[in-house]
């Protein structure tokens, strides 16, 4: 029996030879294809990211493309996520496929689909390529990669040429290359490594080859991850900040001139006061469920609309393509800003944040002081509870049921189900549940005055729920 293929908050995602195997691919590839004729649609862009695989899955997909007579501009080597983005813009294509399971541990893969605009294919859209997908490719024979060449539907692209130029004509690359220090970069194996390395080669690189492994460690730009980035900064005085990326190098995390991480809430905080304050810039504030209310704080105090979205960036791109976005956000690290495609892009929002360095003289802690005094203090932190399927369905069935009245010593004062399960404990401290859409795990957050303290409330939460 042919295995069950769903699309989760961003794309399909599976583990290699077991679920994502060229078969599957090559069912998921006609379902977009099948999509694409129904919609008129004629011209695809497709790239992949340093996963093991990545040119074989990315091959098959634009044969099986290229079979139903769709032009495919595929990649030349490995791409970030926002490459393939951009590169749908700049072709004038309707649809972009990724190939990478952007933060997932190294054994998976995955498959992203996105939209004619440069951003992530809307849930509706998610939903009939989904819906498409056959029990088995009903194509008994595929186009070999040389016959779409010849027939002009398989075009190699430098997708990453094309991002390059972009980047260099809308940020100050010469007030960033002379901040008085170095930038420390960690690709994380990823697909960003050969861009930071060519616009900022002054830079001290970690992780920066091309390695499918990737020692095992899943890419996403969290602390516990990055704990050779903080201590190199630690050690070198002469780092200013540091700067990581995820897999597919649409997500970010950043670490002060300390060796300090400075997470997603902090950083799109950072964001809006430099395009609000500095850079004058006006539009709607959008962010997803479980990030920081000091967001929602900061809107208000400029004056700015916004809204909140359920978890999943898809969402945030879906208003970003009708309505006016200055700032739009996850707490996983996925960012974006108004001037851009509506698109998470890790390298774009790392520049943005040394550009505000830059220009105002400032560190990185400064920035973030700069956010203290404008909306209070605050901190942030997450557990992955890797349980049982049955402890994690028990645990969401309590939180539907509102069986919880108090986390250990935390007493629950209100409670938001958005989209998971935000329990108020009062004085702008809440902790939240809520399952992932993307990986087998029970995601358990925490806000609160310090580190220290959101410690203490997770620590509590796991021994109320399990």
């Amino acid at each position: 029996m042919a295995a069950t293929i769903k699309f989760g908050t961003d794309g399909w995602r599976a583990i290699i030879a077991d679920d994502y195997t060229v078969e599957n691919v090559k069912r998921v590839a006609e379902a977009t294809a099948r999509y694409m004729k129904k919609h008129g649609m004629k011209r695809a862009v497709i790239g992949y990211d340093c996963r093991f695989g990545g040119l074989l899955f990315t091959e098959t997909t634009a044969r099986v493309l290229g079979a139903f007579g769709i032009k495919c501009h595929v990649g030349v080597g490995f791409v970030s996520t926002p490459m393939v983005s951009l590169g749908v813009v700049k072709t004038k294509s309707q649809i972009g496929v990724v190939i990478t399971a952007s933060h997932n541990p190294p054994s998976y893969n995955g498959f992203k689909l996105k939209a004619e605009y440069g951003g992530p294919m809307v849930p509706a859209g998610i939903a009939e390529v989904e819906a498409l997908i056959p029990d088995a490719c009903t194509l008994a024979q595929l186009p070999t990669v040389q016959e779409l060449r010849d027939k002009k539907l398989f075009v190699d692209t430098d997708l990453e040429t094309m991002y390059l130029r972009h980047v260099r004509k809308n940020f100050d690359l010469k007030a960033i290359k002379q901040l008085p220090g170095r930038l420390a970069y960690d690709a994380m194996y990823g697909a960003g490594q050969n861009a930071v390395r060519k616009l900022l080669p002054r830079s001290l690189f970690l992780h920066c080859d091309w390695n499918p492994g990737m020692h095992g460690q899943a890419p996403e730009p969290i602390h516990r991850n990055l704990l050779l980035l903080s201590e190199t900064i630690r050690k070198n005085p002469k780092i200013v900040a540091g700067l990581a990326n995820d897999g597919d190098a649409d997500r970010i995390g950043m670490y002060d001139e300390d060796g300090n991480f400075v997470d997603s809430h902090h950083l799109l905080l950072i964001l809006l006061l430099y395009l609000y304050k500095y850079k004058d810039m006006r539009g709607k504030v959008v962010f997803t469920f479980s990030v920081t209310d000091k967001l929602k704080k900061m809107a208000e105090k400029f004056g700015l609309p916004y809204e909140i979205t359920a978890v999943g960036f898809k969402y945030i791109a879906e208003i970003m393509t009708t309505e006016d976005v200055l700032v739009g956000g996850e707490e996983s690290g996925g960012l974006a800003v108004k001037g851009h495609i509506p698109e998470r892009d890790g390298i774009w929002m790392g520049l943005l944040v040394l550009e505000f360095m830059a220009k105002t003289g400032k560190t990185v802690k400064g920035l973030v002081q700069e956010v203290y005094d404008t909306v209070g203090a605050f901190a942030f932190d997450r557990d992955d509870l890797h349980i049982r399927e049955e402890q994690k369905q028990a645990v969401i069935a309590a939180c539907k049921a509102r069986q919880y009245k108090s986390f250990g010593n935390y007493t629950i004062k209100g409670m938001e189900d958005l989209d998971g399960w935000k329990f108020l404990l009062g004085d702008e401290k809440w902790v939240m549940i809520r399952a992932s859409g993307t990986e087998p795990v029970l995601r358990v957050y925490a806000q609160g005055p310090d580190l220290a303290e959101c410690r203490r409330m997770l620590d509590a939460a796991r021994a109320a729920i399990l």
